[in-house]
Parts: structure tokens; C-alpha cells; sequence
């Protein structure tokens, strides 16, 4: 067994953004803007925003924190991303979900210009996905592809089963696994829970990713020897051994599946941290025009 170190590789892969992030600001005479709107009070959502906020400083990026209450009205919230969306010092704009349930998680992100659709979950962004055209790919999917390219794990006709079929990761993973490129040209099965014998086909995988938001919920004798396991499940519980009073676990039962494993990444420690490099990345490409001119 092999880890996934998502630590060294985002900790790698950042260096190398700040260098980038340096000579735009020498170029241009700014830095790397990323906005980011946090409504509510949500646990798990301030802690990923702090974290997103942290790495902007560490690789040289500008970011900015917009914060509402629970209360914010659709329309208002609607309004500030069109502000933003006109705004030209801004390169990336993301809206933290979950949002309260008045409020149309969909409008909002139909709202925010592709062109600063850092978190790649704009229909245009999709769509080009989908057609192997430039774009911000979801910052989570496109991290994973960033750690498998890092350690060079082939994929080429491999069979990818991919654990849940959300917008945010598990469709757009089964997109990413089966494209003309590489890492891709897997043979991709999206399952979910209304897959019949969904144990039987995990057996079959090459290569799991399992994103579903169940602890625990891949399990040793889902997994065949030599597979690569792809954990994307951040589940947080209660903790009184833990200094900060919950404890992470993720989608696969990783004590038990790692000896089977050729390849797998931990939970805290994997994919998490990949996640906030795709944001970067594309942020980044935002600012340089790479994409979007």
C-alpha cells in the first residue's frame, strides 16, 4: 500500500503557484484577487473558507471575505455577485455552500460569471468540461486529476468506479476519468444509491472514488487487491479525544482497506487538501487569462 499524500503534493504544487502568483504581480502590478462569500454560521463552511482565505496569503494571492447572516434576502445576495462580477480587480469569485433554504443554490451559481467561476461549477464550465474544451474544472475532481498526474498512476483502460453522482464531484469525476487525455481513458461506471448489486461492480474497479457522504461506507470486501482508492468523503463527528471536539473520517473504511490498496489517500490529509490547490490553480489561470480572455 501506497499513500495518496495529499499534503506533500499540495504543499509541492503551491510552491510552484506562489512563484507563478509572483510574476503576475510583477507583470500586472497586482496580485491574484479571489472573493469569497460566506452566508450564515455553518461550522464545516467557516472552516473552509478560513482555510481557502489562509492559502491565498500563503501563495500571494489578494482575498476578500464577504460575510451575511442567515437572513439575507436572494435578491441582495444576487446583487453582490453581480457587483463582483463587474468588478475588474476581481479573478475569482466563490459562494460558500450550503446556503439557507430561501435562497436558490442554483440561481446564485448561474449568476456568477463563468469567467470567475473558480469553483467550475458553472453550466459553461461544465459544458466545456464535458467537450474537452479549456475551462475551470471543480476544484475537487480537478485536484484529484492533480494527484493522480503527480504520481503518475495509470489510468489508461483502467475500469474507474466512481461512488455518488453529485454535481460537485462524483458527474464531473466520471467526465474527467474517461476524456482523450491523461490522467483519463478509464472505463468509468457512476453509480449511486439506486445502483443494483453496487457492491459487486465496486469489486470490479481499478480505481475507486468514493464520494458519497457515508462513513466508513467502502469496505474491505468491496475492494480487490491492487485497486486504487480515491476517498473524497469528509464526514465530521463528535470527539472527546480530539483538541478540536470532532473527528474526520471519510467515505472508506481505511484501516481495513489500505492492506488491499495499491494506492490510497488518507482522510484528513488527501483529498481535502488537493481541493483548495484546484481552486488555486484555477484562480490563478483566471488572473493570467489563460482560459478566458
Amino acid at each position: 500500500m501506497n499513500l495518496l499524500d495529499g499534503k506533500y503534493v499540495s504543499e509541492k504544487l503551491k510552491q510552484e503557484i506562489a512563484v507563478e502568483a509572483a510574476e503576475v504581480l510583477a507583470t500586472t502590478g497586482r496580485k491574484p484577487h479571489l472573493v469569497a462569500i460566506l452566508v450564515g454560521n455553518d461550522g464545516g463552511s467557516e472552516t473552509y473558507v478560513a482555510s481557502k482565505m489562509k492559502n491565498c496569503e500563503k501563495v500571494g494571492f489578494k482575498s476578500s471575505l464577504i460575510r451575511y447572516d442567515d437572513s439575507v434576502s436572494e435578491a441582495e445576495l444576487l446583487a453582490k455577485v453581480e457587483e463582483i462580477n463587474q468588478d475588474p480587480e476581481v479573478d475569482g469569485l466563490i459562494v460558500q455552500l450550503p446556503l439557507p433554504k430561501h435562497i436558490d443554490p442554483e440561481k446564485v451559481t448561474e449568476k456568477i460569471d463563468h469567467r470567475k467561476d473558480v469553483d467550475g461549477f458553472h453550466p459553461i464550465n461544465l459544458g466545456r468540461m464535458m467537450r474537452n474544451l479549456p475551462c475551470f474544472i471543480p476544484a475537487t475532481p480537478y485536484g484529484i486529476m492533480l494527484m493522480l498526474e503527480e504520481y503518475k498512476i495509470e489510468t489508461s483502460g483502467k475500469h474507474c468506479v466512481v461512488i455518488g453522482r453529485s454535481n460537485i464531484v462524483g458527474s464531473p469525476m466520471s467526465i474527467l476519468m474517461a476524456r482523450n487525455a491523461a490522467p483519463g481513458n478509464c472505463t468509468v461506471t457512476l453509480t449511486h444509491s439506486r445502483t443494483q448489486n453496487l457492491e459487486e461492480v465496486i469489486r470490479s474497479a481499478d480505481i475507486i472514488v468514493a464520494a458519497i457522504g457515508k462513513k466508513n461506507f467502502v469496505t474491505a470486501d468491496m475492494v480487490k487487491e491492487g485497486a486504487v482508492v480515491i476517498d473524497v468523503g469528509i464526514n465530521r463527528e463528535v470527539s472527546e479525544t480530539t483538541k478540536s471536539g470532532y473527528k474526520l473520517y471519510g467515505d472508506v473504511d481505511f484501516e481495513n482497506v489500505a492492506p488491499k490498496a495499491s494506492w490510497i489517500t488518507p482522510v484528513p490529509g488527501g483529498v481535502g487538501l488537493m481541493t483548495i490547490v484546484g481552486l488555486l490553480k484555477n484562480t490563478l489561470a483566471s488572473a493570467k487569462k489563460e482560459i478566458y480572455k
